[in-house]
């Protein structure tokens, strides 16, 4: 079953976080043998508990958070720590929630962060807690998902000071929560794509660090990015000919990096990953649709260039047919061998030939 809860990793690769709805492709609240990926059909029984032939969202969410099956580490062995104030300023938008395994006195574990996405305007921590409660559930990983201020509070550098203090405040508390400082790995979606990438680019950069916290002294570098289909670089976003700071002002991206044009075009350069990378950055895994008509894939390919160039390990994997979501088991499968690699020492090769998205 250990496999079977990361091959659920579902939530991951999407831009609102509900791996449930995802599957459930005729929208009736109940997923039948036939909406469930191939590959975990042969274990459709033990996610049915009531044997009534369909996995309900509570069936799906046991086996998703361990309360199902014999995965070693089940919810009840995991403690959900709620609304922690990662800066110390009670703003909500500055919290985080912790999934932990109650053992972690007598062994430290990697962490894995998580940012959500939403266009920089919307989303919650709340929205990757079926993710958080997949990775903690092996028993492997302590977890975590993080809010961070949406741009209706504030624009450009707010939202990478918040991630950056967040990873900061986790490395300070490592010995309290039982994570081991020198593994901390970060996954994001679509915005939060984005901001998992800066992190992943932009590590020792004063002006992108901030001073938030208790924990400015400590380090906001993270040792592998899991990116899905988040903008890499604004000022090729919407067309090389396109300039970013004369488009309307209610643009998602154009909220995110202020309102008078000066401002904009400066912080359009700062805000894109691409701009940030050197040959020291962590190792990068991105997955991206080859129909994404929100983030073009292009994106994807520019990023993957750059880290190359640079001589940092860069795996991009083409969804091929895909938009800007998606589901697919051997992707997952992949992720976890990226993870156990980067965090956990245990090496595995990783595919980079494209998937193909029914």
């Amino acid at each position: 079953m250990r496999w079977l809860l990361f091959l659920l990793l579902a939530p991951a690769v999407q831009a609102q976080a509900d791996p449930f709805a995802a599957i459930d492709a005729n929208k009736d609240g109940k997923l039948s043998r036939s909406e469930v990926p191939e590959p975990l059909r042969p274990h459709f029984s033990m996610v049915d508990g009531n044997g009534d032939g369909f996995v309900s969202k509570d069936e799906f969410l046991r086996v998703a958070s361990g309360q199902a099956g014999n995965s070693g580490t089940t919810a009840a062995n995991v403690e959900h720590l709620k609304n922690i104030d990662y800066v110390g300023g009670n703003n909500p938008r500055q919290k985080l929630d912790l999934l932990l395994p109650k053992d972690r006195a007598g062994k430290k574990r990697p962490m894995v962060v998580f940012v959500h996405g939403g266009g920089w305007m919307s989303g919650k921590k709340e929205d990757g807690l079926d993710i958080v409660r997949t990775i903690t559930a092996t028993g492997d990983y302590a977890a975590a998902t993080i809010n961070y201020r949406l741009t209706q509070e504030a624009v450009w550098p707010a939202q990478i000071h918040d991630c950056k203090a967040a990873i900061r405040f986790l490395r300070g508390k490592a010995d309290e929560y039982g994570i081991d400082p020198d593994k901390i790995g970060v996954m994001g979606a679509s915005a939060g794509g984005h901001l998992v990438a800066m992190l992943g680019t932009s590590g020792g950069i004063g002006d992108l660090e901030g001073s938030l916290g208790s924990f400015v002294k400590q380090s906001s570098r993270v040792q592998c990015v899991v990116n899905f289909f988040g903008p890499a670089n604004f000022l090729t976003f919407f067309g090389k000919e396109v300039a970013i700071e004369k488009l309307r002002r209610d643009n998602m991206a154009v909220r995110l990096l202020g309102k008078e044009a000066e401002e904009i075009k400066a912080n359009a350069k700062a805000a894109s990953p691409v701009n940030w990378i050197t040959k020291d950055d962590a190792p990068f895994f991105t997955a991206h649709g080859t129909k994404d008509t929100l983030v073009p894939f292009t994106q994807a390919e520019e990023l993957h260039g750059a880290l190359e160039k640079s001589g940092v390990e860069s795996h991009l994997i083409a969804m091929e047919g895909a938009g800007h979501g998606f589901v697919n088991p051997e992707l997952n499968r992949r992720i976890k061998l990226f993870l156990d690699e980067h965090l956990r020492g245990v090496e595995g090769e990783i595919p980079s030939d494209p998937i193909r998205v029914r």
